[in-house]
C-alpha cells in the first residue's frame, strides 16, 4: 500500500458500497451464511459525520474503515477490504489508523464485535493486540452470536 488513508468524501459512496458489499460477501456467506448488515449499509451519513476512511494503494481505493465515536472509546465499526487487494497488509494499515486516530483523540480503548464464526478475523484482531472481552447473542439472528473484543490504548 503506497498512497496511504484519507477521509472518505461523497465521491466515493459507490466504492465505499462496494468494497464493504464485496468483503463481507466474501467473507460471510461461507462462513456463517449471512451478509451481515456493515455490506448492505447506506454509508452517505456516516461518511459525511467523518466516520468513514479509505485506504488507497495505487490502483484506487482498496478498503475501507468505519469508525463510531464513544465516551473513551472507539469502536471499529467496520473494516474491509476489497477481496483483489486482501493478503497485503491493508486490514492492518487500517487497524492501525485505527490506533492512532483513537490514541491522537486520548481514548481509552479500541472496541469491535464480529460473529462468533468468523475465527480468522478473530484471529487477526488478536495478532493486532485486541482480546475478546465477552460474548453476547446477536440482535437480530437467533442462534448466532457476536464477539465483542477490546484493545487498551494506555
Amino acid at each position: 500500500m503506497s498512497n496511504g488513508i484519507r477521509a472518505a468524501t461523497k465521491l466515493d459512496v459507490d466504492i465505499v458500497h462496494k468494497i464493504s458489499l464485496d468483503a463481507y460477501r466474501a467473507a460471510y456467506e461461507m462462513a456463517v451464511g449471512y451478509v451481515p448488515k456493515p455490506a448492505r449499509e447506506d454509508y452517505r451519513q456516516r461518511i459525511t459525520q467523518g466516520d468513514v476512511f479509505v485506504a488507497e494503494d495505487d490502483a484506487g481505493v482498496a478498503g475501507v474503515l468505519v469508525l463510531e465515536p464513544g465516551a473513551g472509546w472507539l469502536t471499529i465499526y467496520s473494516v474491509a477490504v476489497s477481496p483483489a487487494s486482501q493478503a497485503r497488509g491493508i486490514g492492518r494499515t487500517l487497524l492501525a489508523f485505527a490506533d492512532a486516530r483513537a490514541g491522537e483523540c486520548r481514548l481509552q480503548e479500541l472496541r469491535l464485535f464480529t460473529n462468533k464464526r468468523m475465527t480468522r478475523t478473530i484471529s487477526l484482531y488478536e495478532r493486532c493486540g485486541f482480546t475478546i472481552s465477552g460474548e453476547r447473542p446477536h440482535p437480530s439472528r437467533a442462534g448466532e452470536y457476536l464477539v465483542d473484543m477490546t484493545k487498551p490504548l494506555w
